[in-house]
């Protein structure tokens, strides 16, 4: 389907670009959120008599979401989570909980200008797009942690998962160790591993 559109659309075209897009995306998300218009020859007759109101429009709005871009841009949002000790949460971190973050800061933002590719399912700091307008993305960051103290450590650039391991290793907590009998001589078997203990001893010697 041709259309002409009345915002800038990533990697489709900028206000006035009259393009070919799929039906679908056309009917379910352009057309009914008067991002675009179809490309007939009524409506590039209604864009050309209003392209300078839509421009004048499109750039008033820029400006409010550049002035607000500044205030938000390099907000962190901390979010405890419980995890495992490999660094999983159970359960994940999702666009609501970074737009809960940022309200709770004073930054308005919607879940629709939140661009999170996926929900955030491990601990650490994540750097999160929010779109303001068509032709405003500025970034937030969005710090997993499972407290306080290890929020402020993962803001410092610690890896906390790395540095938990790293001290599991050096206290030697990080593989079996299998106990040593120090009166045995090398290689000789504990008794209470013989099938029938001291019996299974007295046996062997006799």
């Amino acid at each position: 389907m041709d259309i002409i559109l009345l915002e800038r659309i990533e990697k489709l075209g900028s206000i006035g670009d009259v393009v070919n897009v799929k039906d679908g995306y056309a009917r379910n998300f352009l057309l009914p959120n008067k991002k675009a218009l179809r490309a007939n020859e009524a409506n590039k007759k209604v864009f050309e008599a209003n392209r300078e109101r839509l421009e004048k429009d499109n750039a008033e709005r820029r400006g409010e979401a550049e002035k607000s871009g500044e205030k938000i841009a390099g907000a962190e949002v901390v979010l405890i989570r419980a995890s495992s000790n490999s660094g999983q949460l159970y359960g994940s971190v999702t666009v609501r909980d970074i737009v809960d973050g940022l309200a709770a800061q004073g930054h308005e933002v919607s879940k629709k200008q939140v661009i999170l590719g996926h929900p955030i399912k491990t601990l650490g700091v994540f750097e999160v797009l929010v779109r303001l307008h068509a032709e405003v993305d500025i970034t937030v960051k969005a710090n997993v942690a499972r407290s306080d103290d290890e929020a402020e450590l993962q803001r410092q650039g610690v890896d906390v998962m790395k540095a938990m391991f790293d001290e599991e290793q050096a206290e030697g907590t990080g593989g079996f160790t299998e106990a040593v009998d120090p009166t045995l001589e090398p290689g000789e078997i504990p008794a209470d591993m013989l099938e029938g203990g001291e019996e299974a001893t007295d046996e062997t010697e006799a």
